[in-house]
């Protein structure tokens, strides 16, 4: 034991004192962390012989910085430095560092080639191109110019559009290679396009080659999905791509499953959407890129998507608003589409159960065609609709226990017999919004003023900050009791739970989506756009609290309302699919059955009811009809920027009005101000032809101020809300 004791004393002395451990440490690990190798300044390197200078888009999306930036081509880049590939350069520099006759400094920036040219325009020193990031040319001429054409569309520039349209890079995915294109299918069969008078015709055009443009009005069930397929079948078919893009990875599921069937398999087509993941979209992308695939169907980001050869621009529900970019400059997928159609000379097809105003219009215009069934066929597919007054519902003693009115528990009762009726609830949640029982105050939180909402039958917590409420009084009255303002799904689902407690309760809203439910008795509660398919069809359906969705204060609510119960109600089984007393399911509405939307629903006229809306629209001079812009933001920049603006002849101010101001905590949508400041909004509207001028005179306003450093602006071309 001596001996080991007088070992590890000797141990101990010959040990560094802790800090020192610490110090040796630090200087190991520093010598072994090599530096990343930094891209080359290229001082006195040869320059290429030919075309040694890249004209260059700088991935920076300030407007006053929208165009071509020149660098010199080192001839080690020659061969790799080809129009479309990304680069990386040195950006912001200025004048004073130049070395050997090359620019140096600034900040490393990723861009893309545009061209090749002999000499510069400017004729100072040039800095050379730091880097060739990948030799893959991702950037074709077809998807520049239509990234131009969007930017100047929506006074954007052009570092923005390209954000959206190019998918994130993936070394791995670029060393794959392609598989080979495989040779075009046979023209389809017309199938289920028979049912339309036009529907045989227009596969068959696009099987020749030309190029038909038309908006199809679908008829209701479940059959949409493999009509797209048979779209793109026959646009294959002539040698030719095609692109449709759908709201939503659901419906892009559908049409997948429908194209994988038509088309015998995989490889002729491919799926993108967000949910596959960077990689596994840039690995796809890249086969459309290539040529190997010559049709997609995705959701929005799939617009931009550099289809070969394209026959075909497709979209399916243009009135989603999941077709509206979020990020700058905010483009509609049906806007880009239709560029693209013009642009690329493609066929063009605009499907929808319903119809929006701007596709009303390309009918009316005769820019494209109505591609609609017959009144007959109408009938037969649409399931029977029948309206119950919401006056009527406060009177019906029914309607305490499950808010039913008795026709509509009948309707539930009798359709429970037959297989699962859906439930459209417009509110998520439990109770959303509550108010004082006493003086009809709505209930507001006491640290942020956010609306109260009951989460589940025991607790209260704030829409905006989270923090649970325990001890509500109202602020106005003094009362404690609380009263339901809006009721959620899943309240609504608890009450019917209690009202038929022998049937399941299924729910799919935003926080858990269903895709099917089996053909067997169940209540489905659902809210709008997340009704799951029912395998066989639903036996009835129900349309609840009607007024939520017309009563909205802005100009698309009746034409919103429409297209969520035509979604709705094409899920129910059809007059002429049998099964019960009238033949088929029954949809009940509850809403004003004299209002012009639930009109157009218990007919199934969405073409009617959308071309009346466009007549009213042209009247008072709304888009689609006149063209309009939102520039948002503090009062005075809204203003200076306005007047600045060289404006085309005879446009239109209209405002500025105040905007709600967003609280702290408030979940803040795109377009809305920073929390606490105060921001006016202006609609300008200039009449139709005019709209190109008026993007181009607010991006070039928008352009001096940037380039002055005063504040810019929200601009928003084309905005969906107009109030």
């Amino acid at each position: 034991m001596s001996s080991e004791n007088e070992r590890s004393k000797r141990d101990a002395e010959a040990r560094p004192p802790a800090g020192e451990q610490l110090a040796l440490i630090r200087e190991t690990v520093r010598k072994a962390n090599v530096p990343r190798a930094k891209p080359r300044t290229w001082r006195g390197a040869a320059l290429a012989e030919e075309l040694p200078v890249a004209k260059v888009l700088v991935d920076k999306g300030p407007v006053h910085l929208d165009k071509l930036w020149d660098y010199a081509v080192p001839a080690e880049m020659d061969a790799e430095a080809r129009p479309g590939v990304r680069v990386r350069v040195r950006f912001g520099a200025g004048t004073g560092k130049v070395r050997e006759g090359r620019r140096e400094g600034g900040g490393l920036l990723d861009g893309y080639i545009i061209e090749r040219v002999a000499e510069s325009d400017f004729r100072g020193p040039l800095a050379a191109v730091a880097q060739v990031v990948s030799p893959e040319p991702v950037l074709g001429p077809g998807l520049l110019a239509l990234c131009r054409a969007v930017a100047d569309r929506y006074a954007g520039s052009l570092a923005d559009v390209l954000q959206l349209a190019m998918p994130r890079r993936s070394a791995r995915a670029e060393a794959e290679p392609s598989a080979p294109p495989l040779p075009p299918p046979p023209p389809p069969a017309p199938g289920t396009w028979a049912r339309y008078p036009a529907g045989p015709g227009f596969l068959e055009a696009l099987a020749r080659g030309d190029r038909p443009r038309a908006v199809w009005t679908a008829l209701p069930g479940p059959h949409w999905p493999g009509e797209w397929a048979a779209a793109v079948a026959a646009t294959l078919a002539s040698g030719r791509g095609a692109l449709v893009v759908v709201p939503d990875g659901k419906k892009a599921a559908r049409v997948d499953e429908a194209l994988t069937s038509a088309l015998g398999g995989s490889g002729r087509h491919v799926l993108l959407t967000a949910e596959l993941g960077p990689e596994e979209r840039y690995r796809r992308w890249l086969a459309v890129s290539r040529g190997a695939v010559r049709a997609v169907v995705g959701t929005r980001a799939a617009m931009f998507a550099p289809v070969r050869d394209p026959g075909l621009m497709g979209i399916w529900d243009d009135g989603d608003q999941s077709h509206s970019d979020d990020h700058l400059p905010r483009p509609h997928a049906r806007d880009v589409l239709l560029l693209r159609a013009v642009q690329e000379r493609t066929g063009f097809l605009l499907g929808d159960l319903g119809r929006t105003v701007e596709a009303a219009q390309l009918v009316e215009n005769g820019w494209a065609r109505p591609l609609e069934a017959g009144r007959d066929q109408v009938r037969a597919a649409a399931p029977l609709i029948r309206t119950v007054d919401e006056g009527e519902v406060a009177r019906d003693a029914e309607a305490r226990a499950a808010r039913l009115p008795t026709l509509a528990w009948q309707t539930v009762r009798e359709a429970l017999t037959r297989g699962p009726v859906l439930v459209q609830v417009p509110r998520r949640g439990y109770v959303p919004r509550l108010a004082c029982e006493r003086c009809r105050e709505p209930a507001r939180c006491a640290h942020c003023s956010g609306p109260l909402e009951a989460r589940d039958a025991d607790r209260l917590g704030c829409g905006w900050c989270g923090r649970p409420e325990t001890g509500w009084h109202c602020a106005a009255c003094g009362g404690a009791r609380l009263r339901a303002s809006v009721v959620g799904a899943r309240r609504t689902a608890e009450e019917l739970g209690r009202a038929f407690p022998a049937v399941p309760i299924r729910t799919s809203g935003r926080d858990h989506v269903l895709s099917t439910v089996p053909d067997r008795p169940a209540l489905v509660v659902s809210t709008p756009g997340a009704e799951p398919v029912a395998e066989g069809g639903y036996a009835a359906a129900l349309l609840l609290d009607g007024w939520a969705l017309l009563g909205r204060p802005d100009l698309r609510a009746g034409e919103d309302a429409l297209r969520h119960w035509l979604e709705a109600a094409s899920l129910v089984r059809g007059h002429g699919e049998g099964g019960g007393a009238d033949g088929g399911g029954t949809v009940v509405v509850i809403a004003e059955p004299t209002l012009r939307p639930v009109q157009a629903l218990v007919r199934w006229d969405p073409a009617g009811y959308a071309a009346r809306e466009l007549a009213e629209r042209a009247q008072l001079g709304f888009p689609p009809v006149s063209r309009m812009a939102a520039v948002s933001g503090p009062a005075e920049a809204v203003a200076e920027l306005i007047a600045s603006a060289g404006l085309p002849e005879g446009a239109e101010t209209l405002g500025p009005v105040p905007l709600p101001v967003t609280e702290p905590g408030r979940p803040r949508r795109p377009g809305d101000p920073p929390p606490g400041e105060r921001w006016e909004r202006a609609l300008v509207r200039v009449r139709p032809g005019q709209g190109s001028a008026l993007a181009a005179a607010l991006k070039e306003a928008k352009a001096r101020r940037l380039a002055r450093g005063e504040k810019d602006p929200a601009v928003r071309v084309d905005p969906l809300e107009i109030g």
